[in-house]
Protein backbone atom coordinates (compact mmCIF):
# COMPACT_ATOMS: atom_id res chain seq x y z
CA UNK A 1 0.00 0.00 0.00
CA UNK A 2 1.41 3.43 -0.88
CA UNK A 3 2.43 5.54 2.07
CA UNK A 4 1.69 8.86 0.36
CA UNK A 5 -0.78 9.93 -2.34
CA UNK A 6 -1.52 13.26 -4.00
CA UNK A 7 -4.15 14.10 -6.62
CA UNK A 8 -3.50 16.47 -9.54
CA UNK A 9 -5.15 17.57 -12.78
CA UNK A 10 -3.47 18.05 -16.17
CA UNK A 11 -3.32 21.67 -17.27
CA UNK A 12 -3.60 22.59 -20.97
CA UNK A 13 -0.14 24.17 -21.18
CA UNK A 14 1.50 20.89 -20.07
CA UNK A 15 0.48 19.24 -23.33
CA UNK A 16 2.06 19.04 -26.76
CA UNK A 17 0.43 19.53 -30.17
CA UNK A 18 -1.10 16.05 -29.99
CA UNK A 19 -2.95 17.07 -26.77
CA UNK A 20 -0.83 14.70 -24.69
CA UNK A 21 1.27 15.53 -21.63
CA UNK A 22 4.88 16.04 -22.70
CA UNK A 23 7.13 13.29 -21.34
CA UNK A 24 9.26 15.73 -19.30
CA UNK A 25 6.20 17.07 -17.46
CA UNK A 26 5.69 13.71 -15.76
CA UNK A 27 8.97 14.25 -13.94
CA UNK A 28 7.61 17.55 -12.61
CA UNK A 29 4.50 15.78 -11.31
CA UNK A 30 6.66 13.17 -9.60
CA UNK A 31 9.03 15.74 -8.11
CA UNK A 32 6.11 17.78 -6.78
CA UNK A 33 4.76 14.66 -5.06
CA UNK A 34 8.18 13.93 -3.53
CA UNK A 35 8.47 17.47 -2.17
CA UNK A 36 4.97 17.31 -0.67
CA UNK A 37 5.86 13.95 0.88
CA UNK A 38 9.00 15.44 2.47
CA UNK A 39 6.93 18.25 3.99
CA UNK A 40 4.40 15.81 5.48
CA UNK A 41 7.27 13.90 7.12
CA UNK A 42 8.78 17.06 8.63
CA UNK A 43 11.86 17.07 6.41
CA UNK A 44 12.89 20.67 5.80
CA UNK A 45 14.51 20.40 2.36
CA UNK A 46 15.60 24.09 2.18
CA UNK A 47 17.13 23.85 5.69
CA UNK A 48 19.12 20.76 4.70
CA UNK A 49 20.45 22.59 1.66
CA UNK A 50 21.28 25.69 3.72
CA UNK A 51 23.26 23.47 6.10
CA UNK A 52 25.39 22.21 3.20
CA UNK A 53 23.62 18.88 2.67
CA UNK A 54 22.45 18.38 -0.91
CA UNK A 55 20.00 15.57 -1.62
CA UNK A 56 20.00 14.75 -5.30
CA UNK A 57 18.57 12.28 -7.75
CA UNK A 58 21.32 9.96 -8.98
CA UNK A 59 19.15 7.57 -10.98
CA UNK A 60 15.73 7.95 -12.61
CA UNK A 61 13.75 5.12 -14.18
CA UNK A 62 10.41 5.90 -15.82
CA UNK A 63 8.15 3.43 -17.58
CA UNK A 64 5.36 5.15 -19.50
CA UNK A 65 2.20 3.03 -19.90
CA UNK A 66 -0.27 5.52 -21.40
CA UNK A 67 -0.61 9.26 -21.98
CA UNK A 68 -2.45 11.86 -19.98
CA UNK A 69 -4.56 14.51 -21.73
CA UNK A 70 -5.83 17.98 -20.75
CA UNK A 71 -8.25 17.83 -17.85
CA UNK A 72 -7.33 14.28 -16.77
CA UNK A 73 -7.35 13.90 -13.01
CA UNK A 74 -4.70 11.55 -11.70
CA UNK A 75 -3.12 10.36 -8.49
CA UNK A 76 0.59 10.04 -7.73
CA UNK A 77 1.36 7.23 -5.28
CA UNK A 78 4.70 7.14 -3.50
CA UNK A 79 6.59 4.95 -1.06
CA UNK A 80 10.25 4.76 -0.11
CA UNK A 81 12.80 1.98 -0.05
CA UNK A 82 16.26 1.77 1.44
CA UNK A 83 18.86 1.10 -1.24
CA UNK A 84 21.93 1.30 1.01
CA UNK A 85 23.08 3.21 4.08
CA UNK A 86 23.67 6.26 1.87
CA UNK A 87 20.91 5.86 -0.72
CA UNK A 88 17.15 5.59 -0.78
CA UNK A 89 14.57 5.25 -3.51
CA UNK A 90 11.25 6.92 -4.11
CA UNK A 91 9.02 4.40 -5.86
CA UNK A 92 6.14 6.15 -7.59
CA UNK A 93 3.27 5.46 -9.90
CA UNK A 94 0.66 7.62 -11.59
CA UNK A 95 -2.89 6.32 -12.06
CA UNK A 96 -6.01 7.89 -13.52
CA UNK A 97 -8.59 8.68 -10.86
CA UNK A 98 -11.36 7.46 -13.16
CA UNK A 99 -10.88 3.71 -13.41
CA UNK A 100 -7.43 3.57 -11.80
CA UNK A 101 -5.62 2.87 -15.08
CA UNK A 102 -1.83 2.84 -14.74
CA UNK A 103 -0.15 5.77 -16.52
CA UNK A 104 3.45 5.56 -15.36
CA UNK A 105 5.76 3.70 -12.98
CA UNK A 106 8.96 5.33 -11.74
CA UNK A 107 11.84 4.81 -9.35
CA UNK A 108 14.17 7.62 -8.28
CA UNK A 109 17.31 6.79 -6.32
CA UNK A 110 18.63 9.68 -4.24
CA UNK A 111 21.79 10.28 -2.26
CA UNK A 112 23.08 13.12 -0.12
CA UNK A 113 26.41 14.87 -0.49
CA UNK A 114 28.08 17.35 1.81
CA UNK A 115 29.51 20.73 0.84
CA UNK A 116 32.65 19.04 -0.47
CA UNK A 117 30.63 16.78 -2.77
CA UNK A 118 31.28 13.66 -0.72
CA UNK A 119 28.45 11.17 -0.04
CA UNK A 120 27.13 11.48 3.49
CA UNK A 121 24.63 9.90 5.85
CA UNK A 122 21.70 12.15 6.75
CA UNK A 123 19.89 11.06 9.94
CA UNK A 124 16.96 13.41 9.13
CA UNK A 125 16.07 11.18 6.16
CA UNK A 126 15.55 8.11 8.37
CA UNK A 127 12.03 9.38 9.11
CA UNK A 128 11.24 8.78 5.45
CA UNK A 129 12.06 5.08 5.84
CA UNK A 130 10.86 4.50 9.40
CA UNK A 131 7.17 4.36 8.55
CA UNK A 132 7.52 1.31 6.28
Amino acid sequence: MPEFTVQMTVRDYECDLQARVNNAVYQSYLEHARHLFLKTRGVDFPALTASGIHVMVIRAELDYRRSLSPGDTFVVHLHTERVSRLRMAFVQRIELVSGGELVLEARFVVAAVNGKGKPCYVPQLEVLLASR
